[in-house]
């Protein structure tokens, strides 16, 4: 296997379907002028986004309310080197209006933690790239 046939770039379709299926993906943001990075379960909603569910409280909150960040999700096997990842970056937003509060308690992600009263924070699929990488098993 050739190296470029090891790799290859994800389109949006692929890339929404393997987040589709993973639990917990990465939050990418900012804190303390810092980069930071917390992992967190999600789910899709039906217009691509990436929901979010944690306490209202929280630090990061405080720190991705209204700001732009980065959100990944991937799967790898060591045994054969291979896998995928998806990173999508987009405005981060706290769902405020009681419907759709109502509508995401129904059928968006519930927290792993116990969460007393959740938020739930929606980010915007803008940008969203994906890669593969298919390798072999190790030969011993």
């Amino acid at each position: 296997m050739s190296q470029n046939d090891a790799f290859r770039a994800l389109d949006r379709q692929e890339c929404l379907r393997l987040l589709s299926k993973a639990p917990v993906g990465r939050v990418v943001y900012t804190r303390q002028a810092l980069p930071a990075v917390l992992p967190i379960n999600f789910s899709l909603d039906t217009d691509n986004s990436v929901l979010l569910r944690t306490s209202p409280d929280s630090d990061l909150v405080r720190a991705i309310d209204g700001v732009v960040i980065a959100f990944e999700a991937d799967e790898f096997d060591a045994a054969t080197q291979s896998g995928w990842s998806v990173v999508v970056t987009g405005r981060a937003t706290v769902v405020t209006d009681p419907a759709e509060h109502e509508r995401l308690s129904q059928s968006g992600p519930v927290s792993w933690m116990p969460l007393r009263d959740g938020v739930f924070v929606r980010v915007d699929s803008e940008m969203i790239s994906g890669r593969e990488l298919r390798g072999t098993p190790a030969v011993l």
